[in-house]
């Protein structure tokens, strides 16, 4: 049958272009302590981000005043990753966007949208497989009900990395997903190296390894390899329906600490976890690779603030406390400390609509607490 040669000359280019992957994973880490200048790249995304973003650069402005005066560290503004560039362009990142990305050293980014439907990934996807950022870092944190959770989602592979990739049949359709033995060791090891750093005693895995055998089972197996070299560590793993229900049970989600997922799982519990610290507007978000790394707000562009003239009223809590994660990142500690004082102290209230604080408005009262 005709489809099905070209079923399998489909496939056959995914496991090659897979396998080419391959050979890139292993590269050595960028050593920020050792760095004269450090190059952060500014990318104002769409819908809301410029918004957002005009605040965290105020707010980064006013921490690394002497550092930028210095020239230990570079603002470099990046333009071009907006949906209308991209769609001019047909290409999630135009070829010309992601040569400037690739002069940065790390990236404060806003939301970018993705089209609905047709065959262009998000842009996100693209990053994070171009800079090879493999771990997506989100920490929920609500100290009255005891809960620090830190997640590492595995950011390369799984369902997104072909989710654009499948194949429309008659009568049906095909996606893919991929699971590396080296993807998955590398993540595993973030995780459980976190966990040893930080006075952590526990690391769950949550995968759907009873129903995706090969690929879950794969993840499930090698999470265990390396959790063996890590004995002063708890290593338990779950199902990642019954944990869905675990963050909502008020009983026990208070005993976990560190959690690693593939990458689709690692998506949709995050905004979970965030939902239950206070809305996706109050989580940042990082995206870590050897070499490069990406701090972005874990919401969207959200298109309909803007549609309704809302825009000024977007929390720009979650990119703010990406920054935080950011600064901590390329070893500026005390500025990452005072900036976290200061978004716990901030007593102004966002709430996206004109019964609360605009953007700026939350901004100002943050850099007189700064």
């Amino acid at each position: 049958m005709e489809y099905m040669e070209k079923a399998l000359a489909h496939f056959q280019k995914l496991l090659e272009e897979q396998a080419k992957r391959l050979e890139t994973l292993n590269k050595p880490r960028k050593d920020f302590s050792a760095m004269e200048s450090v190059t952060i790249g500014i990318v104002d995304g769409d819908g809301i981000g410029p918004i957002i973003m005009e605040q965290a650069v105020r707010v980064l402005k006013q921490l690394l005043k002497k550092e930028i005066a210095d020239g230990k560290v570079v603002l470099k503004r990046i333009e071009g990753l907006t949906i209308e560039n991209r769609l001019a362009k047909n290409q999630p990142v135009p070829t010309e966007v992601l040569a400037e990305i690739k002069t940065c050293d790390v990236l404060l980014k806003g939301p970018t949208t993705t089209p609905n439907g047709g065959t262009m990934e998000s842009a996100n996807v693209t990053l994070r497989r171009e800079l090879d950022l493999y771990a997506n870092v989100r920490p929920v944190s609500i100290p009255e009900q005891g809960i620090d959770w830190m997640f590492y989602r595995e950011n390369t592979e799984g369902e997104y990395v072909l989710g654009s990739k499948g194949i429309d049949l008659p009568g049906m359709a095909v996606d893919f997903k991929v699971t590396t033995d080296a993807g998955t060791r590398r993540i595993a090891r973030a995780a459980f190296e976190y966990a040893k750093q930080n006075g952590k005693t526990r690391v769950s895995v949550v995968t759907k390894a009873n129903i995706m055998k090969k690929t879950d089972g794969k993840f499930s197996a090698i999470c265990k390899e390396i959790a063996a070299e890590y004995p002063e560590i708890t290593a338990d793993e779950w199902y990642i329906d019954i944990m869905t229900a675990n963050l909502v049970n008020e009983s026990i989600r208070n005993q976990f600490q560190v959690f690693v997922l593939p990458n689709l799982y690692g998506d949709i519990i995050t905004d979970e976890a965030a939902q239950i610290q206070g809305g996706v507007g109050t989580a940042g978000s990082a995206n870590m690779g050897d070499q490069y790394a990406m701090f972005e707000a874990i919401h969207g562009s959200a298109p309909r603030m803007i549609e309704e003239g809302l825009g000024a009223y977007a929390n720009p809590a979650s990119i703010l406390k990406a920054e935080a994660m950011l600064l901590r990142h390329i070893c500026m500690f005390d500025a990452a400390q005072r900036l976290e004082t200061a978004l716990e102290d901030c007593a102004v209230v966002v709430t996206g609509d004109k019964n609360g604080a605009t953007a700026a408005q939350y901004t100002d009262a943050l850099l007189e607490l700064l």
